[in-house]
């Protein structure tokens, strides 16, 4: 998972103010009690931060991969 996966699940599930706010503010403690902002930071894999949040939040495992975005069918010919 990439950072940008990470933000786009975040914004999907709190709400980008929300998301933005307890990635700053939340203390994960899977994750040696930092912060995600801190634990992104320090390289950890966005994936394991991302499960964390979702764990500490009781987010149900049925939202952990995000909600469906409809694959895009119309062709650009450009």
């Amino acid at each position: 998972m990439r950072v940008s996966e990470f933000w786009r699940l975040m914004d999907g599930e709190f709400g980008s103010a929300s998301g933005r706010h307890l990635a700053a503010t939340m203390s994960l403690t899977a994750l040696g009690s930092r912060t995600a902002d801190d634990a992104l930071a320090a390289g950890e894999d966005p994936r394991d931060v991302w499960l964390a949040v979702c764990r500490m939040k009781d987010v149900p495992e049925s939202r952990w991969l995000g909600e469906d975005v409809p694959l895009r069918t119309e062709r650009w010919d450009g």
